[in-house]
């Protein structure tokens, strides 16, 4: 098929490495602006526009080049932006998308169902509407979530797994999409705020805070990240942390040189 393909971060890299490998033709890939990435002022290319680079593929910042581009279909991955009716209307799309849709709408699903404490999640291949992944479901795959597994061991496996449904349903046709059933739920950006351990919780919803990752509480009046934790008796043990200003470490090794008093604890 002649494909557009719309995606910006590194979790949108794979389904894209994968349509070429299936010998689809990717006319035009669309992508977010360069943006600084670093501490340093130049500016450098979403991941997405590297891979297309490496691949050989034209780029455009902007969508509206798309509805020049006398493709079959577009294929949304982690674009990260609206698209407007106009170009809807000019080419059919479909979105892969991290959840068992109609839960975990939006823009952090992986986090959210982590969160949340589900047991399961998934990938969807689904038709773009206006709404906010609204469209009918064309494919879709469970994925169970592990009582220790982190949003980055999620993410890698829902994108493998992404990949091969997006580049199956593909081959075999789109067909007719089913209507979403069940009670939408919504999975908002993340907040930094979010991310301050609350050391009132239960024990298992700060372990579930902890895989989301970044983390973080306060010893002695500075920021303390906490990367990794175990529940042990009910309790949450973390494993690898990083006190703020210096290197990420086992918790062991920073215990043994912060010298904590038996009564001190994180903020």
């Amino acid at each position: 098929m002649r494909l557009v393909y719309l995606g910006t971060p590194a979790v949108a890299v794979p389904p894209l490495e994968s349509l070429v490998a299936a010998g689809h033709d990717v006319v035009l890939v669309v992508t977010g602006i360069d943006k600084r990435r670093g501490r340093g002022s130049d500016t450098s290319p979403s991941p997405v526009k590297a891979a297309a680079g490496r691949l050989g593929l034209p780029v455009s910042h902007d969508i509206d080049d798309l509805i020049e581009a006398r493709a079959d279909l577009g294929v949304v991955v982690a674009f990260g932006k609206i698209i407007k009716p106009h170009v809807l209307a000019a080419l059919p799309m479909v979105n892969l998308h991290f959840s068992l849709l109609p839960r975990w709408r939006g823009a952090a699903p992986v986090e959210r169902a982590l969160l949340e404490g589900d047991s399961v999640t998934g990938v969807c291949v689904m038709a773009v509407e206006e709404g906010l992944d609204t469209g009918g479901v064309y494919a879709r795959v469970e994925v169970p979530i592990g009582d220790s597994t982190t949003a980055d061991e999620l993410r890698v496996e829902l994108v493998e797994v992404g990949c091969r449904l997006l580049v199956d349903t593909l081959q075999r046709g789109l067909g007719v999409a089913e209507r979403q059933v069940g009670v939408p739920t919504y999975a908002a950006k993340i907040h930094p705020s979010e991310l301050r351990i609350d050391w009132s919780r239960p024990a298992i919803e700060i372990h579930r805070l902890i895989r989301v990752g970044g983390a973080w509480t306060t010893f002695r009046d500075a920021r303390f990240k906490i990367h990794a934790a175990e529940l042990v008796d009910g309790q949450v043990v973390p494993t690898v942390v990083q006190p703020e200003g210096k290197p990420t470490m086992a918790y062991d090794a920073w215990r043994n040189g912060a010298r904590p008093a038996d009564d001190e604890w994180f903020e």
